[in-house]
Formats: C-alpha cells, structure tokens, sequence
C-alpha cells in the first residue's frame, strides 16, 4: 500500500509561483510512475505532468508546458510540481497519484492507470 500526501497549495495572482510537494510511503515497488493531476469545479479530473521513479523521465500536458516542472527527490521519497507563470485557469484541486506500473521512458498520463492518490491540495489563481 501506498499513501499520499500533498501540501504546497494555496492562493497566488496571476503570473505567481507554487511548488506543490507529495509525501510517499509504503512500499516503492508500488510507485514506478508519480503523476499529478487537477481537478476543477465542473470538469473532469486532467492530467498535468507524470515522472518515472527510477529514471526520471516526464511527460507534460500541452497547457502547462514550459511553466510546470514536475521533479522527484529519492531520497525524501517526494515528488514536485514546480508551477510558474500561473494562470487562472490553473485554479483547481491538485492531486498526486502513483502507478505501481514499471514504466521505463514514458510514464502514463492516463488518470485510470494509477493505483493511488493523495487527498488533494487547493490551487487559486486570482485575476
């Protein structure tokens, strides 16, 4: 089993920065791929960015290229999303997610492969 802990959200005006954090426990052959997605009122749960554990290879949703970094620390067994140049649309429930699926170049992007999530942590981007 895996748990989840997201922290880092909050609400920041347009153009500001958020890095969110992912605690992981448990077992780590349980989290081969770290994924983060959002969630906003109305709309379907997207994918943002995902990492590879071991190798740290990402994928990126179009929208957040070149303004959203997704990292992960081994040692600290925690993920990053480093969120730059923030835009209102932004503004939604982030969560973490882990596939305990080995993925070796590119790690999935699809919400329904990853086996466990966070709780969530608010983003608000103000106009």
């Amino acid at each position: 089993h895996v748990q989840l802990v997201e922290s880092g959200g909050g609400l920041v005006q347009t153009g500001g920065s958020l890095r969110l954090s992912c605690k992981a426990s448990g077992r780590a052959s349980n989290r081969e791929v770290m994924g983060w997605f959002r969630q906003a009122p109305g709309k379907e749960r997207e994918s943002v960015a995902a990492i590879t554990w071991s190798f740290g290879f990402t994928n990126y949703v179009d929208s957040v290229k070149g303004r959203f970094t997704i990292s992960r620390d081994r040692a600290k067994n925690t993920v990053y999303l480093q969120m730059n140049s923030l835009r209102p649309e932004d503004t939604a429930i982030y969560y973490c997610a882990a596939d305990s699926a080995p993925a070796f170049v590119n790690p999935t992007m699809n919400p329904n492969a990853y086996d466990y999530w966070g709780q969530g942590t608010q983003v608000t981007v103000s106009s």
